[in-house]
């Protein structure tokens, strides 16, 4: 059984998940409290499970882009569980996450992290084999003034709130964005857990000791982003 943590930024979301799929997921908007809400989450819905700590043969971790705070606890937690039960820890770009969960539409996907303080992070991504495929690198824009390219139709998905919706359909080459919905753009840690799981069977894992999340800015920067 692997557990997915996904703490990246207030919207909090944890996964376990074995060879028939998702068995646990917990979503919620956390207050900034992260420290005191996820190791009491983790507990509940092992016990829910009816699953023990020793049963966890990985972790998964979102490892940013997303809030210094979050990440760090995110990966803290994480980093914590594989060394007190000597298991390996899988760490997932967090737009990465977010474009799985779109599926493949045969073209070009923005995913979309957001930030705050009218801003959010996007990245492209292609599909190849069923996965998402960075195309260019993430990159934090102004919501008051960013405009997707789209000379041919692509997808929107990710944390796109409903002005910023809104004002993407105004712009000239809004037909051809597909937005996701509200719903549908929740960043989910079941997709988390899947990506990891794949990579888990393939023997792909992370170095315990080396991992850390991947930062945008450095805290103190101005801008606590990863």
């Amino acid at each position: 059984m692997l557990l997915a943590i996904d703490t990246a930024t207030r919207w909090v979301s944890l996964a376990l998940y074995n060879d028939s799929g998702v068995i646990s997921e917990f979503n919620w908007r956390c207050a900034g409290n992260h420290t005191v809400e996820v190791m009491p989450a983790i507990a509940l819905m092992l016990k829910q499970a009816q699953a023990k700590p020793e049963n966890i043969v990985a972790v998964a971790v979102a490892k940013g882009p997303g809030s210094f705070t979050g990440l760090r606890i995110g990966m803290g937690i994480a980093k914590g569980l594989c060394l007190s039960l000597n298991i390996p820890i899988i760490a997932i770009p967090t737009l990465d996450i977010t474009a799985y969960a779109v599926g493949d539409p045969g073209g070009l996907v923005y995913a979309v992290l957001e930030l705050g303080r009218g801003r959010v992070c996007v990245s492209q991504y292609l599909f190849e084999d069923g996965l998402p495929v960075l195309h260019a690198e993430p990159a934090i824009q102004d919501v008051r003034s960013w405009q997707p390219e789209a000379p041919e139709p692509v997808v929107l998905t990710g944390e796109i709130s409903a002005e910023l919706a809104e004002r993407l359909l105004h712009y000239p080459q809004a037909d051809n964005y597909a937005i996701s919905s509200l719903s549908a753009s929740v960043r989910r840690a079941g997709y988390l857990a899947e990506l990891a799981w794949q990579r888990w069977q393939n023997g792909e894992i992370d170095d315990l000791d080396s991992i850390s999340p991947v930062y945008l800015h450095q805290p103190g920067s101005g801008a606590e982003t990863g």
